[in-house]
């Protein structure tokens, strides 16, 4: 037949026909075995080991910075120094009465050393009293004597003795008095020497001065990050993991970094640590790792990205991720068949089982 007259034969099945033609056939691939690893992506960046925030606990105006920004400080190393007179006042004025507490309870002049010899003196007149009172007692008993001088002499030694008894009594409640305001002024004066160390910012680690966030002359209050401080020659690389990818994650994977102040290198990093807090401002949680062999020279804040290693596997059946359908399934010449997959990358996918080596699969329908 001619093919001119095709055109026209039963007009619109001709049609049809052509247009079959031209769609062809559905692109298909075979499964093929393969080494396949898995990973989890993340964003990375560098921080010195052991870093923390210097915070101040007081309110004042920053004096003087005692260092520099790339120091090496030791635990106590003076930082900076705020100033505030109220507290260097009130330190002293709390000093001034320690010391005369001190020397109302301890002193030659304290009042208790008044007592002790009203004491002394007492004890001397009860001895006296008693000795002529048992003196008369016993001439009375002889019958030697009269009862008045009888009365007389117990009525002197009652008195005495009553008068030494509130001595003692009166020397006991004063002793414990200025004691204890001696014990209050000395909590009062180191209380308030506490208080006056906050305005002296100190190290508590071994570390270098990465960064000194306030100049002297400003205000500083509670809370306000005033340096950072970490280990002067060991970092660790802070990843930020999706919280979808973060179960998959366990302590002692390997973590692939790029740097890009290191372009051109691969750097293996084990993850050492998990933190289980979510930030919900970018809904990632952070993850750190350690070098095996870090670069000579590293900054805090470098950035890159990352590859988390959370399975490899070799010589495995894979197939085309596109090739997928759903989770479980793959479209055959025979429609489609149930599979169990295994890792899973952003190109392959293991099948575990349902699918052998030689079938041809086509593209899920979309």
């Amino acid at each position: 037949m001619d093919p001119l007259r095709l055109s026209g034969y039963a007009g619109f099945p001709a049609l049809v026909f052509l247009l079959f033609a031209c769609k062809g056939e559905p692109e298909t691939v075979r499964p093929e075995i393969r080494d396949i690893t898995a990973s989890v992506y993340a964003s990375a960046t560098v921080q010195p080991d052991s870093m923390y925030q210097v915070h101040a606990a007081v309110s004042g105006i920053l004096e003087r910075n005692a260092v520099q920004e790339g120091d090496l400080v030791a635990p106590g190393t003076l930082l900076m120094h705020i100033t505030d007179r109220t507290p260097r006042l009130s330190s002293e004025n709390a000093r001034l009465q320690m010391e005369l507490a001190t020397e109302n309870y301890q002193g030659p002049h304290s009042p208790l050393r008044d007592l002790e010899t009203r004491i002394r003196t007492a004890t001397l007149t009860f001895r006296d009293d008693s000795l002529n009172y048992r003196r008369q007692e016993k001439l009375w008993s002889e019958n030697i004597g009269s009862r008045a001088t009888l009365e007389n002499r117990k009525l002197a030694y009652e008195r005495s003795r009553n008068q030494l008894e509130g001595l003692k009594s009166e020397y006991m409640r004063l002793e414990d008095q200025l004691r204890t305001l001696m014990i209050q002024a000395r909590n009062t004066f180191r209380s308030s020497v506490v208080n006056t160390e906050d305005y002296a910012v100190r190290s508590t680690i071994h570390g270098r001065v990465y960064a000194l966030e306030k100049e002297p002359g400003e205000l500083v209050v509670p809370g306000e990050p005033l340096a950072l401080l970490g280990s002067p020659d060991t970092f660790v690389v802070e990843l930020l993991v999706d919280e979808v990818d973060v179960v998959a994650l366990e302590v002692g994977q390997t973590a692939l970094v790029l740097l890009d102040a290191y372009p051109e290198t691969l750097f293996e990093t084990r993850v050492s640590k998990i933190y289980p807090r979510k930030d919900e401002r970018n809904q990632t949680f952070t993850v750190e790792s350690r070098f095996d062999a870090p670069p000579a020279i590293l900054y805090p804040g470098m950035s890159g990205e990352a590859n988390i290693i959370i399975g490899r596997k070799e010589g495995v059946l894979t197939i085309p991720r596109a090739y997928l359908a759903g989770k479980d399934s793959v479209r055959t010449r025979e429609g489609y068949r149930a599979v169990i997959t295994g890792l899973q990358t952003l190109d392959r996918v293991e099948i575990l089982s349902g699918l052998e080596a030689g079938t041809e699969l086509l593209k899920p329908e979309e």
